[in-house]
């Protein structure tokens, strides 16, 4: 018997259906504009953009023009492109527009629909940005679709790293900008570091569309983007403790691969205490829980961290000496993106690589807070209906599930799972042997590089020619993709999520036709294409004969979304095509997660050796399995998020000061406010209001006064008159410190005077700021602990930080008024004197890169004393140093004079 809710369905449809249903009119509208604006010539298509801004500007809505713009953008895309949008991609573009994810499946075109909000939303002046996972799909989709754009009289520019700031500036102008998710996100911390306006990069955050947008909000919205600077270098301490964990024993610690977390026991903690004190790394009686042990107790953690929980060829790979990161989502190698807090230094010494310095934050933002600043979001994708309540409660963003442009013809078959791994590789093997020999195309799905490269041997030792493609073989990604689809090829992969290039049956055309022309650049290219195009068709058809693609997974990742995204790689546009998953009991999903009511259905139904259980209740298992990782990952990046919202609004308010700064032309209000109201933080301790005279410390005052304002003022003899109150003395140090300032700003000029209190202002923000990051890191590690103590630890993070964050902003006024208090102007006498030094400073750094190594002698020169340099003598900087270390004086005293 149906459900209640199965027979609503029936009647009135899905959520989904009816918000498909209700955009149905508006692409009927746009069908209906298509013979008009074909008849336009391609002067007209540029007119009518001119139009639509004219009329956005005279007060119509978007929406109002919605119908029209799609029309002449779909017009100049077929001139451009030779593509003439579907209706289901107008569908995708109207979503986008109203800011939702349009989820649709893999080969329906979404590069194109993204020029249709794109164009519309551009029409108001304030740009747009499309955001892809990696630089080559930003360069090439600003390349393929600039061509729609200019068709239009609209401007396209692309953000990569590295790029010249002339060049990235003018990419942001443009009313259409591509670029990757990293890139805006660090131009974004980089603008709110810059010193004036003329500087900053970004403009405005409008509108962004988002591509993948399930790997880019989802999977890396767990790593904050982090710019920072070196710290001190700590690499013989990594060593060190590397040295000491391989003597770990498994009792030692406890390791819960369920939340990849891994601790010490007691009797670690004892062990670990000993070892550290044998290897002197622990002074005397030092024990682990004293606080000067904090470091050390760091470092350890991370060590262990490092060798249980991080694997070669799994998490990262060793590169020309360096630890490189892979993506978990995409396989592929994440160069530059470095692990924070310690942990990469202790892979490195894992590893014996160099160590590179630890890093101090400067400035960061999460992927979640830094989308949430556009005023409107939209995204693309081919999964992500199994998140869509975390885009609705992170985001604000609905998820409507496009119709695909023709029924999928995919067989997708229940999963088979085997006893052990032997067992499942030797189906797998089986399976790929048959499906080759009738010569279909075969992209076996695997988890990490270890596994592919053990597929791999299996297939090379079973003499079968085949590709692999993981984070090694990352420079042929497009081309071994853009080969995956041709008779009898075999693709390992490690990952397809956010790919970019579509695998094609036969192969894909395009990649074959640029090859032909490059070898044969003088030839008649259109003869090339035809040629090409015809041999193509016969691959296809071939292809479609073999039964299209084959997806062969060869295990389940934690997320859905990961297989659907897989799965979807075959059958694209009607295409014919089929997909399996093979798994073990052994895999990683089935040991961490896999229920004990699977175990039980898999033991009822028996399992004999070689032979695979095929049940849609085990589909429904794993499912279930997946679905509970999904919303423990998703628990973990709420609060991740919550902790990360108390930083972020105070961001805000530093970020929007720092804006303010930079756009007032006067700041000596600002200023002036600062100083009156440290006058009054200075009054008020030493002349507490309600106190009488006999009680107010007027000595200490002074010295306060003559050291935050250089002021010195008869603060005794006014206190010593009658009827003086905590008030006139307040009054008159405000008159002084007033006066004195307007004598240095007319000594400095007016115009001089208001760039320096600008620069004093912006530079003890950004590094007041950076301390304050810095407090709340080391809060944020030690707020969890409160929970034991029954107290709520996001609750104390958040009134913690509130109270640093007004002792910040009380020290930040102070340093501020004292160093305004400080300047002076310099004679003509200290500009030369000064000058003299930089020419001297330059001339030795050239010397240094010219000059040959000085052996060192190791003399003290006679009277050295430490302290007082006029006593070192006057040596160069790559003399040895008067102290007699051996060293250089430019490595030892000559650093710090």
């Amino acid at each position: 018997m149906l459900g209640l809710g199965t027979v609503a369905k029936k009647i009135f449809g899905t959520p989904n259906d009816r918000k498909v249903k209700a955009t149905r009119p508006l692409v009927q509208k746009i069908n209906a504009l298509e013979p008009e604006f074909e008849a336009l010539s391609d002067e007209g298509l540029l007119e009518k953009t001119s139009d639509f801004k004219k009329r956005y500007e005279a007060g119509e809505t978007l929406e109002q023009l919605l119908p029209e713009a799609f029309a002449n953008c779909r017009e100049a895309a077929r001139r451009a492109l030779g593509l003439r949008a579907f209706d289901v991609q107008l569908m995708g573009g109207i979503f986008l527009h109203q800011g939702n994810i349009s989820e649709m499946k893999t080969g329906e075109g979404k590069t194109l629909v993204a020029t249709f909000p794109s164009y519309l939303n551009a029409l108001t002046g304030r740009g747009v940005h499309i955001v892809t996972v990696n630089d080559y799909l930003a360069r090439r989709d600003a390349e393929w679709m600039s061509k729609v754009y200019t068709a239009l009289g609209m401007t396209t520019g692309v953000v990569y790293p590295q790029q010249p700031d002339a060049e990235k500036k003018e990419a942001y102008a443009s009313d259409v900008t591509y670029a990757t998710n990293n890139e805006l996100g660090f131009d974004y911390l980089r603008d709110n570091m810059k010193s004036s306006l003329e500087e900053m990069n970004q403009r405005d955050h409008h509108f962004a569309v988002v591509d993948e947008v399930d790997s880019i909000l989802i999977d890396e919205a767990r790593t904050p983007l982090i710019v920072s600077g070196p710290a001190q270098d700590r690499s013989e301490l990594y060593t060190a403790i590397d040295k000491l964990i391989p003597e770990l024993a498994e009792e030692h610690y406890k390791l819960d691969e369920k939340s990849r977390n891994v601790t010490f026991t007691d009797e670690g903690n004892e062990f670990l205490e000993e070892l550290l004190q044998q290897h002197g790394l622990l002074e005397g009686e030092q024990s682990l829980y004293d606080p000067e042990s904090t470091t050390i107790v760091h470092h350890v953690n991370q060590g262990l961290r490092a060798h249980k929980l991080f694997a070669r060829d799994k998490e990262y790979i060793v590169r020309d000496g360096n630890v490189v990161l892979i993506d978990e989502f995409t396989g592929r190698m994440m160069s530059g993106r470095r692990l924070s807090d310690g942990l990469h230094q202790a892979i490195e010494a894992k590893e014996g690589c160099d160590i590179q310095p630890e890093n101090v934050t400067l400035a960061q933002v999460t992927f979640q807070n830094y989308f949430r600043l556009y005023d409107k979001l939209a995204g693309m994708t081919g999964t992500a209906a199994t998140e869509a309540e975390e885009f609705g409660e992170i985001y604000n963003l609905g998820v409507v599930e496009v119709p695909t442009n023709k029924p999928i013809a995919r067989i997708d078959k229940d999963d088979a799972i085997y006893k052990s791994q032997e067992e499942k590789y030797k189906a797998i093997l089986e399976e790929i042997r048959k499906a080759h020999q009738k010569g279909q195309p075969i992209l076996v799905g695997t988890t990490s590089i270890e596994k592919s490269e053990q597929l791999s041997q299996l297939l090379t030792q079973a003499d079968v020619t085949h590709n692999v493609l993981n984070a090694r073989q990352h420079e042929q990604e497009a081309q071994i993709v853009a080969d995956a689809g041709k008779l009898n090829a075999v693709t390992i992969a490690t990952n397809m999520a956010g790919r970019g290039t579509d695998i094609k049956l036969g192969g894909n055309v395009e990649f074959k036709i640029m090859e032909a022309i490059e070898a044969d650049p003088d030839g008649d290219h259109q003869a090339i294409r035809d040629r090409i195009e015809a041999e193509h068709e016969a691959a296809e058809k071939s292809v479609m004969e073999a039964g299209g693609l084959f997806v062969l997974a060869t295990e389940r990742h934690e997320s859905r979304r990961i297989d659907n995204q897989l799965r979807g790689r075959s059958g694209r546009q009607g295409d014919p095509g089929r997909s399996a998953f093979f798994l073990s009991l052994d895999d990683d999903l089935m040991r961490i997660f896999g229920s004990e009511r699977l175990e039980k259905v898999l033991s009822t139904l028996g399992m004999k050796e070689g032979e695979a259980i095929i049940h849609p209740w085990v589909n429904k298992s794993l499912e279930r399995a997946q679905a509970k990782v999904e919303g423990r990952n998703f628990d973990i990046r709420k609060q991740l998020l919550k902790f990360d919202d108390v930083m972020n609004e105070q961001r805000k308010v530093i970020f929007k000061q720092r804006l303010d700064i930079m756009k007032a032309e006067d700041l000596s209000n600002v200023a002036q406010e600062m100083r009156h109201e440290v006058i009054g933080d200075l009054v008020d301790t030493y002349m507490p209001p309600k106190t009488y005279a006999d009680q107010w410390d007027t000595e200490s005052l002074h010295n306060a006064v003559i050291e935050q304002l250089t002021l010195d003022a008869p603060v005794g003899e006014w206190a010593d008159e009658e009827g003086v109150d905590d008030e006139d003395i307040i009054e008159r140090l405000e008159n002084a410190a007033d006066e004195m300032m307007a004598q240095k700003a007319t000594q400095f000029g007016p115009e001089n005077m208001r760039m320096i209190e600008k620069q004093i202002l912006l530079q003890t923000i950004d590094t007041k700021w950076r301390e304050h990051l810095l407090t709340l890191e080391h809060l944020r590690s030690v707020v969890g602990f409160r929970g034991y103590a029954q107290r709520d630890p996001l609750n104390e993070y958040k009134n913690e930080s509130f109270q640093l964050f007004e002792t910040m902003l009380d020290s930040l006024r102070h340093e501020v008024t004292q160093k305004l208090s400080q300047v002076r102007p310099i004679s003509e006498d200290e500009q030369q004197a000064m000058m003299q030094q930089l020419v001297q400073q330059q001339q030795a750094i050239a010397d240094d890169a010219n000059s040959e190594p000085v052996e060192p002698e190791g003399e003290v020169v006679d009277g050295f004393i430490e302290d007082d340099p006029s006593t070192w003598g006057n040596p160069s900087r790559n003399d040895p140093c008067p102290c007699g270390s051996g060293k250089k004086f430019k490595h030892c005293h000559g650093r710090l004079a």
